[in-house]
């Protein structure tokens, strides 16, 4: 069926919430990603590893920063940075 798929990941939906959003809560990131909170916990943590996203405590909540001059991961876009991919929703 057509409607089955989204040229974005759900970990590309999340970073690019996160850049518009730094201090979004994981429950505002899975509402607007469709996803479980898990998920987001799973994404937020892959992208943390990765470097693409930092966290700092703020209080009782998280801010996040995103880096956007880190490279795509896949060997076909690792010439880009990430932040092209924002630009384009920001």
């Amino acid at each position: 069926m057509a409607g089955d798929w989204t040229f974005l990941t759900n970990h590309a939906h999340v970073l690019v919430h996160l850049h518009a959003h730094p201090d979004a809560r994981v429950r505002d990131l899975a509402a607007a990603v469709g996803i479980t909170e898990r998920s987001v916990m799973s994404i937020l943590a892959d992208l943390e590893d990765g470097g693409y996203v930092t966290r700092t405590r703020v209080g009782r909540r998280n801010v996040y920063r995103v880096h956007p001059r880190l490279r795509f991961r896949h060997p076909a876009e690792a010439d880009q940075p990430v932040g092209k991919l924002l630009e384009i929703f920001s």
